[in-house]
This record gives structure tokens, sequence and C-alpha cells, in this order.
């Protein structure tokens, strides 16, 4: 009990998408709020965790007390393969599979005498792991969906409902030129031409 001295403390728990492109941006913001004094609990998939283990060394996730890794498992069968698993079954599978294990997660992580921190005051969620706001909603905790890819990729989703109702997805055109231009506004259309002419 005496672990929990400090609860004044702010304890983020940080979970990516599982797949490296999610990872990396999701540990950066978790090591930045770190540095503002914020307790965190970085959750990654089991199989990734692994993976992290076997590429870096079994001392990878050592380091700060108030810094620590925790897992939950993806729903997929276990493997021993090293490689980014198959995306589109990953992504149905953390949909389907993961909230009960987040769940009891965090009842593990504020349980005064299993835990060795200060109780859960936040989410920090990629926004592809959107079952982390039920979740956060059961604790009363708030919960930030952050967005990990490039913003290149953000416009692609912020695009997506645009490319549908004028019909051009699925692709129909032929280049990607013209693709730019059917989605630009008219009249800033013309001068993307000239500038590519």
């Amino acid at each position: 009990m005496g672990s929990r001295a400090i609860t004044e403390k702010p304890h983020a728990v940080c979970i990516p998408a599982p797949a490296q492109g999610h990872i990396n941006p999701m540990l950066k913001v978790a090591k930045l709020l770190h540095s503002k004094g914020f307790h965190i609990t970085f959750v990654n998939t089991e199989y990734n965790h692994r993976r992290l283990l076997k590429s870096r060394g079994p001392h990878a996730v050592d380091g700060l007390p108030d810094f620590r890794y925790e897992t939950i498992p993806d729903g997929l069968p276990p493997t021993d393969t090293d490689v980014t698993q198959d995306m589109p079954a990953i992504c149905q599978s953390t949909t389907k599979t993961c909230l009960p294990h987040f769940r009891e997660l965090l009842y593990k992580l504020n349980d005064p005498v299993l835990s060795i921190g200060p109780p859960v005051t936040c989410i920090v969620s990629d926004g592809c792991m959107s079952f982390t706001v039920e979740a956060a909603e059961e604790f009363g905790v708030p919960v930030v969906l952050f967005w990990t890819p490039s913003a290149c990729g953000f416009l692609g989703y912020t695009k997506y409902k645009d490319l549908v109702k004028k019909d051009l997805f699925p692709l129909k055109v032929r280049s990607l030129l013209q693709l730019e231009v059917l989605m630009l506004d008219e009249k800033f259309a013309d001068l993307i031409l000239i500038m590519l002419l």
C-alpha cells in the first residue's frame, strides 16, 4: 500500500494499435507525458511485446519505475512467426476481443493491493482502438483518441466520404494526378494543373 503514496501523480494508460506505424508514435507521446510528470502504463499486444523483447533483448522494457509496460492478447491464434500480422485480421480481432482484456487490466491498475502505481487518471488511445472509449466511460476517466499515423494518412480518412460521394471510390481513375485534381476544389484545380505543367 505504501507504493501508492504519491496518488496525486497523473497516470496515463497509452494503448496503440498493434502495428509498428502506430506503436512508435504512441511510445513517443508516452515518453513526452512521462517527461511532464505522468506515471505511464504502455499497453502492447502480447505478440508485439514478444517481438519487442526478441529484437531489443530481455531488458528492452526495463527502466523507470513510473514507466511500465503491460500486455493484452490481440485475439489471434498464437504464433512464433516474427512478422507483421495480417492487418485486416488484427483490426477485426482487436475490435471484437480486446475490450474485456483491457477492462481487466484497468481493474488491476486501479486495485490498491495489486498495483504499484497511482490509479488511472486518463487513457490515451490510438484512434483505431475505439473500444477503449467504452472502458474509459466505465471507469469514469477521460479518454483521448490520438491519431498516430501521418498527417497525410489522416487526410486520406477525412476525404474518404468525399471520394465515395463523388463516385471516385472504389478507384476508377487511371492516374493519381487525375485523382488529385478531381479531389480539389474547382478554384484550386486550375492553379495546381498550371504548377504541375
